[in-house]
Protein backbone atom coordinates (compact mmCIF):
# COMPACT_ATOMS: atom_id res chain seq x y z
CA UNK A 1 0.00 0.00 0.00
CA UNK A 2 1.07 3.36 -0.43
CA UNK A 3 1.19 6.00 1.54
CA UNK A 4 -0.60 9.29 0.65
CA UNK A 5 1.02 12.63 1.36
CA UNK A 6 -0.62 14.12 4.14
CA UNK A 7 -2.27 17.60 3.44
CA UNK A 8 -1.11 20.71 3.41
CA UNK A 9 -2.27 22.68 6.65
CA UNK A 10 -2.07 26.65 7.02
CA UNK A 11 0.30 25.63 9.82
CA UNK A 12 2.55 23.12 8.11
CA UNK A 13 2.51 26.05 4.97
CA UNK A 14 3.89 28.93 7.76
CA UNK A 15 6.26 26.08 8.79
CA UNK A 16 7.93 25.56 5.39
CA UNK A 17 8.32 29.41 5.09
CA UNK A 18 9.93 29.93 8.43
CA UNK A 19 12.13 27.00 7.57
CA UNK A 20 13.02 28.58 4.13
CA UNK A 21 13.11 32.16 5.21
CA UNK A 22 16.00 30.44 8.52
CA UNK A 23 18.06 29.13 5.35
CA UNK A 24 17.99 32.24 3.50
CA UNK A 25 19.33 34.04 7.01
CA UNK A 26 21.82 31.27 7.25
CA UNK A 27 22.68 31.35 3.80
CA UNK A 28 23.36 35.34 3.60
CA UNK A 29 25.51 35.04 7.19
CA UNK A 30 27.58 32.90 4.93
CA UNK A 31 27.82 34.66 1.94
CA UNK A 32 29.17 37.83 4.40
CA UNK A 33 31.30 35.62 6.21
CA UNK A 34 33.06 34.32 3.23
CA UNK A 35 33.31 38.09 1.70
CA UNK A 36 34.91 38.99 4.42
CA UNK A 37 37.33 35.86 4.31
CA UNK A 38 37.74 36.92 0.72
CA UNK A 39 38.72 40.76 1.68
CA UNK A 40 41.28 39.20 4.45
CA UNK A 41 42.77 36.77 1.67
CA UNK A 42 43.25 40.05 -0.66
CA UNK A 43 44.78 42.21 1.57
CA UNK A 44 47.11 39.35 2.63
CA UNK A 45 48.18 38.68 -1.06
CA UNK A 46 48.79 42.41 -1.38
CA UNK A 47 51.17 42.54 1.66
CA UNK A 48 52.46 39.29 -0.05
CA UNK A 49 53.32 41.19 -3.53
CA UNK A 50 54.82 44.23 -1.96
CA UNK A 51 57.26 42.36 0.38
CA UNK A 52 58.11 39.56 -3.41
CA UNK A 53 58.42 43.18 -5.57
CA UNK A 54 60.73 44.50 -2.55
CA UNK A 55 62.67 41.52 -3.04
CA UNK A 56 63.32 41.25 -6.65
CA UNK A 57 64.20 45.11 -6.40
CA UNK A 58 67.05 44.14 -3.68
CA UNK A 59 68.15 40.64 -6.16
CA UNK A 60 67.98 43.17 -8.57
CA UNK A 61 69.95 45.83 -7.28
CA UNK A 62 72.59 43.46 -6.13
CA UNK A 63 72.72 41.92 -9.77
CA UNK A 64 73.54 45.40 -11.02
CA UNK A 65 76.45 46.07 -8.36
CA UNK A 66 78.20 43.08 -9.21
CA UNK A 67 78.01 43.52 -12.75
CA UNK A 68 79.41 47.10 -12.69
CA UNK A 69 82.57 46.05 -10.51
CA UNK A 70 85.22 45.57 -12.67
CA UNK A 71 83.06 45.78 -16.30
CA UNK A 72 85.08 49.09 -16.96
CA UNK A 73 88.29 47.77 -17.10
CA UNK A 74 86.88 44.74 -19.11
CA UNK A 75 85.58 46.90 -21.83
CA UNK A 76 88.76 48.88 -21.84
CA UNK A 77 90.52 45.59 -22.29
CA UNK A 78 88.59 45.37 -25.35
CA UNK A 79 89.12 49.00 -26.58
CA UNK A 80 86.96 51.13 -25.54
CA UNK A 81 88.56 54.58 -23.56
CA UNK A 82 85.98 54.39 -20.40
CA UNK A 83 86.13 57.92 -18.71
CA UNK A 84 82.90 57.68 -16.93
CA UNK A 85 79.69 55.91 -15.90
CA UNK A 86 76.48 56.56 -14.28
CA UNK A 87 73.77 53.42 -12.92
CA UNK A 88 69.88 53.75 -13.31
CA UNK A 89 70.08 56.72 -15.73
CA UNK A 90 66.36 57.46 -16.86
CA UNK A 91 65.74 59.45 -20.11
CA UNK A 92 62.02 60.51 -21.65
CA UNK A 93 59.13 61.94 -20.02
CA UNK A 94 58.74 59.61 -16.83
CA UNK A 95 55.43 57.21 -17.98
CA UNK A 96 55.55 57.60 -21.75
CA UNK A 97 55.81 55.06 -24.20
CA UNK A 98 59.21 56.99 -25.36
CA UNK A 99 60.68 57.12 -21.78
CA UNK A 100 63.00 54.27 -19.88
CA UNK A 101 65.57 53.59 -17.43
CA UNK A 102 69.45 52.33 -18.81
CA UNK A 103 71.02 50.02 -16.01
CA UNK A 104 74.55 51.47 -16.50
CA UNK A 105 75.74 53.89 -19.52
CA UNK A 106 79.63 53.31 -19.81
CA UNK A 107 81.65 56.73 -21.62
CA UNK A 108 84.00 56.59 -24.16
CA UNK A 109 84.01 59.96 -25.64
CA UNK A 110 82.02 59.09 -28.97
CA UNK A 111 80.73 56.13 -27.93
CA UNK A 112 78.65 54.94 -24.38
CA UNK A 113 77.45 51.22 -23.99
CA UNK A 114 74.02 51.36 -22.68
CA UNK A 115 73.89 48.19 -20.25
CA UNK A 116 70.72 46.03 -18.75
CA UNK A 117 71.20 43.96 -16.20
CA UNK A 118 68.74 40.98 -14.99
CA UNK A 119 69.28 37.94 -12.45
CA UNK A 120 67.92 35.72 -15.47
CA UNK A 121 67.97 37.24 -18.47
CA UNK A 122 65.85 35.98 -21.48
CA UNK A 123 65.33 36.67 -25.14
CA UNK A 124 62.28 38.86 -24.04
CA UNK A 125 64.54 40.83 -21.72
CA UNK A 126 67.11 40.81 -25.22
CA UNK A 127 64.70 42.15 -27.00
CA UNK A 128 63.63 44.79 -24.85
CA UNK A 129 66.85 46.17 -24.75
CA UNK A 130 66.87 46.36 -28.14
CA UNK A 131 63.83 48.47 -28.12
CA UNK A 132 65.20 51.23 -25.13
CA UNK A 133 68.58 51.42 -27.05
CA UNK A 134 65.97 52.67 -30.00
CA UNK A 135 64.41 54.72 -27.96
CA UNK A 136 67.29 55.99 -26.42
CA UNK A 137 68.97 56.84 -29.88
CA UNK A 138 65.45 58.76 -30.53
CA UNK A 139 65.58 60.45 -27.62
CA UNK A 140 69.20 61.37 -28.44
CA UNK A 141 68.31 63.11 -31.62
CA UNK A 142 65.83 64.82 -30.82
CA UNK A 143 67.04 66.69 -27.89
CA UNK A 144 70.48 67.72 -29.55
CA UNK A 145 71.99 69.27 -32.49
CA UNK A 146 73.55 66.93 -34.27
CA UNK A 147 75.74 64.90 -31.90
CA UNK A 148 77.17 61.70 -33.51
CA UNK A 149 78.05 59.98 -30.93
CA UNK A 150 76.99 55.67 -31.07
CA UNK A 151 75.70 53.68 -29.02
CA UNK A 152 75.95 50.02 -28.62
CA UNK A 153 74.24 47.77 -26.25
CA UNK A 154 75.40 44.72 -23.66
CA UNK A 155 72.97 42.52 -21.65
CA UNK A 156 73.98 41.00 -18.49
CA UNK A 157 72.96 38.28 -16.20
CA UNK A 158 73.80 35.71 -13.31
CA UNK A 159 72.15 33.30 -15.48
CA UNK A 160 72.15 32.96 -19.36
CA UNK A 161 71.13 30.37 -21.37
CA UNK A 162 73.13 29.32 -24.25
CA UNK A 163 70.32 30.74 -26.77
CA UNK A 164 70.19 33.76 -24.78
CA UNK A 165 73.49 34.58 -25.69
CA UNK A 166 73.52 33.60 -29.25
CA UNK A 167 70.10 35.95 -29.96
CA UNK A 168 72.11 38.79 -28.33
CA UNK A 169 75.35 38.23 -30.45
CA UNK A 170 73.00 38.29 -33.44
CA UNK A 171 72.13 41.19 -32.76
CA UNK A 172 75.07 42.88 -31.95
CA UNK A 173 75.09 42.99 -28.11
CA UNK A 174 78.15 42.11 -25.76
CA UNK A 175 76.62 39.78 -23.22
CA UNK A 176 78.23 39.97 -19.74
CA UNK A 177 77.96 36.63 -17.17
CA UNK A 178 78.49 36.08 -13.50
CA UNK A 179 81.46 33.75 -13.78
CA UNK A 180 82.66 32.31 -10.38
CA UNK A 181 83.56 35.53 -7.88
CA UNK A 182 83.68 38.42 -11.23
CA UNK A 183 81.72 39.00 -14.19
CA UNK A 184 82.99 38.88 -17.44
CA UNK A 185 82.42 39.52 -20.80
CA UNK A 186 82.07 36.48 -23.04
CA UNK A 187 84.01 35.69 -26.06
CA UNK A 188 82.42 37.21 -28.95
CA UNK A 189 81.43 34.98 -31.85
CA UNK A 190 83.45 34.76 -35.27
CA UNK A 191 82.88 37.71 -37.08
CA UNK A 192 81.13 39.36 -34.22
CA UNK A 193 80.21 43.05 -34.74
CA UNK A 194 78.58 45.25 -32.16
CA UNK A 195 75.20 46.58 -33.39
CA UNK A 196 75.35 50.69 -33.25
CA UNK A 197 72.28 53.11 -32.95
Amino acid sequence: MSQQASPLTYEKVLEIFQQTQEDFRQSREELREMREQMKDTDRRMKETDQRVGGLGTRVGQIVENMIYGDIVSQFRDIGYKVTARSQNKEFGEKGTKDSGEIDLLLEDGDVAILIEAKTTLKIDEVREHIERMEKYRRYIDAGTSGEKRRYIGAVAGTVVAENVINFAHENGLYVIVQAARDVEILPLPEGFKAKEW
